[in-house]
């Protein structure tokens, strides 16, 4: 359950409604999703996260768009962060994220919070040639 309730008529408000229209551009879709309306409750919030999420997600870059919707479901699954789970898997899936391809990045996943738990648990101590590039 939500913490906060929408706002109603959020369109009404200019700065929401250049936001939400951004989105429909962008997206090529008339959806605007849960995060964006409840978000709006601050303009600046809105304004600030969608132009980080449009530049880093929706632009062009070195990484393919389907590579990005499976970092962030990635990183969505280790955060615990349902909706973007699903948000993202969607994304990634009208990106063209095949089932197969699903599912390979559910096993790496679960791989790597599986050797993350172990390493933490027993502090393994970083390699030199691993810290050198850090350097």
């Amino acid at each position: 359950m939500a913490t906060i309730k929408p706002i109603d008529n959020l369109e009404e408000n200019p700065r929401v409604k250049a936001v939400f229209d951004d989105i429909r551009e962008t997206r090529n879709s008339d959806f605007i999703n849960n995060m964006w309306q409840y978000i709006a409750l601050d303009e600046d919030l809105l304004e600030r996260t969608w132009a980080d999420v449009k530049r880093v997600m929706a632009e062009p870059s070195l990484i393919d768009p389907v590579t990005k919707e499976m970092i962030y479901i990635a990183v969505s699954i280790a955060n615990s962060c349902t909706y973007c789970v699903h948000s993202h898997t969607a994304m990634a899936k009208a990106k063209g994220m095949t089932d197969d391809q699903h599912a390979e990045l559910i096993k790496i996943v679960s791989l790597a919070a599986r050797t993350n738990h172990i390493a933490n648990g027993i502090q393994i101590p970083i390699d030199e040639v691993f810290e050198a590039e850090k350097q």
